[in-house]
């Protein structure tokens, strides 16, 4: 890599002088590590949403919402732009990590590979998933030290909202008539725990702390799974929707009514719940192995670019990263 790294003395100093980061001229290597780290989740969520909300879309109840379907796709595309092409400026090899990695090595919540089957499961993926994803990101964009991502987020963070409107407003129509109500009460029984676990490892077994210490992010997983509680358990009170969650008034905090974690059967798109609570070593092998949707997803994201693949000239050393 061309660029002097600054040792981790350097760059903590940066930081506490109040000064965003803006390029590898102001990265120490664990700085560099952390952020393509977080990048590269960031991007490959919303990048394997595109072909997860296209099938669902195929159910759309008419053109106009089909239509509004595709425009979040379309949302989704960009972001996903943003953060790989912010990654190719810290010496990844976007075209690797896009169109040559192997699929079981991308990084995305598991929730994405289990299949969006109809417009009911859409919506309710727009309602859990895209609000996910805007508690993620509206955390980032206030508390993140990386100066490039701090300024494109500004668009993100107004998109996703839209998003998570449209499930609401679609669910607040439908659960109207009995028979979608329940329809979509089947898809929130499967989607409500996924999402719960989008959220990543709770704070106690965290794998990677230089996320807030190096203030890539400002909140912890469990303060942003309390966050995403707030927002949709209330929610689908509102509307008659189910969850197994409630607000504990002497805890001050959201819980849950089911054991958590638990085993997922992904092919029948229902939680073992009889089987009690397991622990978080399953749940991450579960998340290593993928689920059914992961291959096909990533297949459809690379087939188009094979044809028209330039030699690489040596570009990149195997691993995404840059020499």
């Amino acid at each position: 890599m061309a660029v002097q790294l600054r040792t981790e003395d350097d760059t903590k100093s940066h930081l506490r002088s109040g000064r965003l980061i803006e390029g590898l001229e102001h990265m120490s290597p664990t700085y560099l590590e952390g952020m393509r780290r977080i990048l590269t989740v960031s991007a490959d969520t919303e990048l394997i949403s595109a072909p997860a909300y296209i099938r669902a879309a195929q159910d759309a109840p008419s053109l106009n919402a089909f239509g509004s379907a595709i425009s979040i796709v379309q949302d989704e595309l960009s972001h996903a732009h943003i953060a790989y092409r912010l990654l190719e400026d810290l010496g990844v090899d976007k075209d690797w990590l896009i169109y040559k990695r192997p699929a079981n090595q991308w990084k995305y919540p598991y929730a994405f590979d289990v299949p969006l089957d109809s417009w009911p499961e859409l919506i309710v993926a727009n309602a859990f998933y895209d609000q996910a994803g805007y508690v993620l990101l509206s955390d980032v964009f206030h508390a993140t030290t990386f100066g490039p991502w701090k300024r494109a987020l500004a668009k993100v963070d107004k998109e996703e909202s839209f998003h998570l409107r449209h499930g609401r407003q679609w669910i607040r129509r439908l659960v109207q008539v009995q028979e979608q109500k329940a329809r979509i009460q089947r898809a929130v029984d499967w989607m409500f725990l996924l999402t719960v676990e989008w959220f990543g490892l709770p704070d106690t077994q965290k794998l990677h702390n230089e996320q807030l210490d190096y203030g890539f992010k400002g909140k912890s997983n469990d303060r942003l799974r309390q966050d995403w509680m707030a927002t949709v358990v209330p929610f689908c009170d509102e509307v008659g929707l189910n969850v197994p969650a409630h607000r504990d008034a002497e805890q001050d905090r959201w819980v849950l009514d089911v054991p958590f974690p638990a085993r997922f059967d992904a092919a029948n798109k229902r939680w073992l719940l009889d089987e009690g609570q397991i622990g978080w070593d399953e749940v991450i092998k579960r998340w290593k192995a993928r689920g059914p949707m992961n291959e096909e997803y990533v297949a459809a994201l690379q087939r188009g670019h094979r044809p028209f693949a330039r030699p690489a000239h040596g570009r990149g050393n195997g691993n995404g990263h840059a020499c």
